[in-house]
């Protein structure tokens, strides 16, 4: 086969594939325990629902269904959405929703809006893997803000804001994934989003709010969105049907300024013209008719137990000298390695055991950082295979400590 690298774009150059994306291939193994997807689970999706919505609305109105729709999203849908963010404190018209493919190509289309090659972008660290691929494409450099339990250290954040804008380089975006963070599981406080939104004004930049998770609070209170702080449009808030509905959909949406949301639209013309009219009208026939709060209430139950079960297991079978977070919510545990201890040597040993995790390094812009953590997943693992694979990996961490 001929060699046509040297065709390749600079920017294609630097692409590279996504860490989980490569282990995921290791749940086609049957015997592999594998807490490494951000998979939610197949016994939450409504199949039998979704049967039903779709035969009705095929017979309702199929010739429009299956057509091309228009780039802003079905009518209907952006009207059911801008509803559920009102109820949820967001001041919203259906002028504030765009429909997309996925709140992942919110990320693209902030990129393609925003970033020129070199442009900052303030970002935790940890932060979401698939979010730094996104913002590589388009050549950004990063700001990295440390975490701890309360998410962002906003202590840090300050400190740097004024660092870059005694230099000029104030920041185009800064992206936070606010609860139950991706990969950490920690959660923003009130306060801090309140002065995270003061401080956009402050040092003019914009926010990228992504909040797949919010709905999946096992514990504790539901926090406003720092959309709801926003009363200079300088919030992007995203969310997805893909955790609270069926991820196959490729369904979600942004929240944003008319002025943001018009170029945004532009941008998702040339990238796919419309998301699935069929998706949509799947994910607003099951908001009308009452099921979504039932189904999210039903995820909340199978994967608080899930949550339940790993911490438990986490406490019995894994080291003292290992850290972990407690989440609230959401899909993932973070865990911190004793020094000295590397989570790619360790996941070598995993393999070995049939127990997968990420490492991570994956989830940090600076490629040095994060060789002692990694991210496990709870939410894609059968109960059983919870406690049999935090087990093994336990054994493994034991051995590696000469136990």
């Amino acid at each position: 086969m001929a060699d046509f690298s040297h065709h390749f774009s600079e920017r294609a150059k630097q692409m590279k594939a996504s860490d989980v994306r490569e282990l995921l291939k290791l749940l086609q193994m049957p015997d592999m325990i594998s807490f490494a997807g951000g998979l939610p689970s197949a016994e939450t999706f409504p199949v039998e629902i979704i049967k039903d919505i779709v035969k009705d609305v095929l017979e309702m109105n199929g010739d429009q269904i299956l057509q091309y729709g228009i780039t802003e999203g079905y009518a209907p849908l952006r009207e059911s959405i801008a509803s559920r963010m009102a109820s949820k404190g967001m001041d919203v018209t259906t002028d504030n929703i765009l429909v997309v493919s996925g709140s992942q190509q919110v990320i693209d289309l902030s990129g393609k809006v925003f970033v020129n090659p070199k442009d900052t972008i303030v970002v935790s660290a940890p932060t979401y893997l698939a979010a730094l691929t996104g913002f590589n494409t388009y050549q950004a450099s990063y700001e990295a803000i440390p975490i701890d339990d309360q998410n962002m250290r906003m202590d840090i954040f300050e400190e740097r804001m004024k660092k870059l804008a005694g230099e000029g380089n104030h920041p185009k975006l800064v992206y936070v994934l606010p609860n139950f963070q991706n990969p950490s599981g920690v959660t923003m406080p009130t306060k801090n989003r309140k002065r995270l939104v003061d401080m956009a004004s402050e040092y003019d930049f914009v926010i990228l709010e992504d909040d797949p998770y919010g709905e999946l609070r096992y514990v504790g209170d539901h926090l406003p969105a720092l959309k709801t702080f926003d009363d200079e449009g300088r919030v992007i808030f995203t969310s997805t049907f893909s955790k609270v509905l069926a991820p196959g959909l490729r369904v979600g949406w942004a929240v944003a300024d008319p002025g943001i949301l018009k170029k945004m639209i532009i941008a998702k013309q040339s990238t796919d013209v419309c998301t699935s009219v069929l998706g949509q009208a799947i994910a607003h026939e099951y908001m009308v008719r009452k099921h979504m709060d039932r189904q999210i209430e039903h995820i909340k139950k199978v994967y608080g137990e899930k949550l339940r079960l790993m911490l438990d297991a986490m406490h019995e079978s894994v080291p003292d000298s290992v850290r972990w977070t407690e989440p609230e919510g959401g899909m993932f545990l973070w865990a911190t390695l004793p020094d000295g201890m590397q989570s790619p040597d360790l996941l070598e040993k995993a393999l070995k055991r049939k127990v997968a995790f990420v490492s991570g390094k994956a989830f940090f812009p600076n490629p040095s950082d994060g060789f002692s953590t990694m991210r496990l997943n709870f939410t894609y693992p059968s109960n059983e295979k919870i406690t049999e694979g935090i087990r093994r990996l336990g054994e493994v961490i034991h051995g590696e400590l000469g136990h």
